[in-house]
């Protein structure tokens, strides 16, 4: 039903359109569609890559944040005992020999822990960047 105060009307404006440009048109929806399937088959592969870094990190962040208290427990029973082994000792130069030995045994074990700590760091960092990496090699061949 045409409207004779419609300026588009197609009874005011008699347009028709050449084939050469109908098909112009049909092969750029038709583009259009083939981009759009492919950005979007590469948006839910990076997402489900964002969802596994993000598990990995969340699971590494746990067991950093386990050994940290694991730490955090060992060092304070070590340095209660120590507390405890300092009251019962009878001249300083008892002390100072307990205190050296305790410094030295504190000194390797945060040395140990901090190692520990280190290798945990770049255990969860390398799996963390495993699907990165995985989703990468899809689309990015190796240079050769």
């Amino acid at each position: 039903m045409t409207n004779p105060s419609d300026p588009f009307s197609a009874s005011i404006i008699p347009f028709e359109v050449p084939e050469q440009m109908r098909a112009f048109a049909e092969k750029g929806v038709l583009q259009a569609r083939d981009s759009y399937a492919k950005f979007k088959d590469a948006a839910e592969t990076h997402n489900s890559t964002v969802e596994a870094v993000f598990t990995s990190v969340s699971k590494g962040a746990s067991e950093y944040s386990a050994k940290l208290i694991e730490f955090f427990k060992a060092n304070t029973t070590a340095s209660l005992d120590f507390a405890q082994e300092l009251f019962s000792v009878k001249s300083p130069t008892e002390a100072v020999e307990l205190w050296t030995s305790q410094a030295r045994k504190q000194f390797e074990t945060y040395t140990a822990q901090a190692k520990e700590l280190a290798e945990l760091g770049q255990k969860v960092a390398a799996e963390a960047a495993e699907p990165i990496k995985a989703n990468a090699s899809k689309f990015y061949k190796p240079a050769a």
